[in-house]
């Protein structure tokens, strides 16, 4: 591996990316897949865990790797696209070994671990070498007799023989460094990797996260996924994750659990953040009313396409939700006071900045209502050509909006995240069979 440095700690490769010898990126790197052995040999590296589009992590043997540097890794533009299954002998460095609780041995002391250092030997095989940890505790036993003087928090590196407790299942094991190194990531590939968790590691995961990071990455993760987790954070705090989340999305997800459970979540609420999510669960679910949302940018009829912009650039809104500013009368939160229409937001850009939306706004487009059907929502859509839809009741006051995202979520089979996150795998190539296959048990060498 010409210009790769002889030693790269694991943590940091998480998220760059990942090119071929011609210099396109086909993804990203996410983990490091080791084979963990009995102490005092040190954990193989087998290769990367790699996410391609669409959110598709594949396995790239670390024989294929020709460079590794800060920016980047370089493979020699042989990768088999089959979806990466984590075998029951191998282990997830990124995932899975970081916030251990560690013992050094000279001392006793306990540590965490904060990243992992790999070594390539003369053989050209990468090996975990050193263990970054911060210390959690004061010296006791053999280094007080030693006089040893050590600051808690203190952290350093070590070798991987001067630790133990890495091989074994760290029961109250947290997931700090492991958040953190991955805290650029965007919702949706966090819940990929999040789904290839272990239950345990997710549950760990999920309550490092903070409640609007956890929100954004149960929205994106299949329901079984969040029904489980949502299960493991009790009561009260699953309530505060669900106040996080878009109305639309807590509604799917409490549709999904027991009507007792539903209610002493939704008592546990904010009563107006409850309000917009009780309102949902009275629609039936391909209907208008249980695909809306019930934030739209809303804007009162003396508000200015100023106004109106400052409001779109928002950058917590998703990009349907901010396309479309709907004019009502007061009140401007669902239900609101009567609709007037909508103004796209390219119109916005056209038109001077003191201009009152009301006199621009397109009022020839009949909302709809919510009793209206899943194809009907999806036929106005694309007859109009438009990325959202007014929902209104019979008194002509905004529900909420249905965005196009939300009709291709009821459009695509109930399964389709698990499809997505869970596709067949194909067959792996006889390199990689030979390097995940190799036997642990020894000296690590290749069958």
């Amino acid at each position: 591996m010409t210009g790769t440095p002889s030693r790269v700690f694991i943590a940091r490769l998480a998220g760059i990316a990942v090119f071929d010898p011609a210099g396109d990126q086909i993804g990203r790197a996410r983990d490091v897949v080791v084979a963990l052995r009995p102490p005092p040999r040190p954990p193989r590296v087998l290769g990367l865990v790699v996410e391609v589009p669409p959110h598709r992590l594949v396995f790239l043997p670390i024989t294929r790797v020709t460079n590794i540097d800060a920016g980047a890794v370089i493979f020699d533009g042989r990768i088999n696209m089959r979806r990466f299954e984590k075998r029951e002998s191998e282990t997830l460095a990124i995932g899975e070994l970081l916030d251990r609780t560690v013992a050094l041995e000279e001392t006793g002391e306990k540590a965490i671990v904060l990243d992992l250092g790999m070594e390539q030997t003369r053989t050209r095989d990468w090996l975990v070498m050193k263990v970054a940890v911060r210390r959690v505790d004061q010296p006791t036993g053999r280094g007080s007799r030693l006089g040893l003087r050590r600051r808690r928090g203190e952290t350093f590196v070590t070798d991987w023989d001067k630790v133990s407790g890495l091989t074994m299942v760290d029961e109250k094991q947290g997931a700090a460094n492991l958040i953190a190194a991955f805290e650029q990531m965007r919702a949706p590939d966090l819940a990929n990797l999040v789904h290839e968790l272990s239950a345990k590691r997710r549950a760990e995961v999920a309550a490092a996260l903070d409640d609007r990071r956890l929100a954004d990455v149960l929205e994106e993760l299949p329901e079984d996924d969040q029904v489980e987790i949502l299960g493991e954070l009790g009561v009260d705090r699953a309530a505060d994750v669900l106040e996080e989340m878009g109305p639309d999305d807590a509604a799917d997800l409490l549709g999904e659990l027991p009507a007792e459970q539903r209610e002493q979540l939704l008592a546990l609420m904010q009563p107006e953040e409850a309000a917009p999510v009780r309102r949902l669960l009275t629609y039936a679910d391909n209907s208008a009313g249980g695909m809306m949302t019930t934030e739209p940018v809303i804007v009162s009829p003396d508000a200015t396409v100023a106004e109106a912009l400052a409001l779109i650039r928002n950058a917590d809104l998703n990009p349907a939700l901010a396309a479309q500013v709907y004019v009502c009368r007061p009140p401007t939160a669902t239900p609101t006071g009567r609709y007037l229409g909508t103004v796209h937001f390219q119109r916005l850009l056209r038109e001077p900045p003191p201009t009152l939306v009301s006199a621009i706004c397109d009022t020839e487009l009949d909302p709809l209502r919510p009793s209206r059907s899943l194809e009907a929502v999806a036929s106005y859509l694309a007859t109009y050509n438009l990325v959202s839809v007014p929902i209104v009741d019979e008194g002509g006051h905004l529900l909420g909006t249905v965005t196009v995202d939300d009709v291709l979520d009821h459009l695509l089979p109930d399964d389709w995240r698990e499809s997505v996150m869970d596709a067949p795998a194909e067959e792996a190539d006889e390199e990689e069979e030979s390097l995940r296959g190799a036997d642990v048990s020894g000296d690590g060498s290749r069958p």
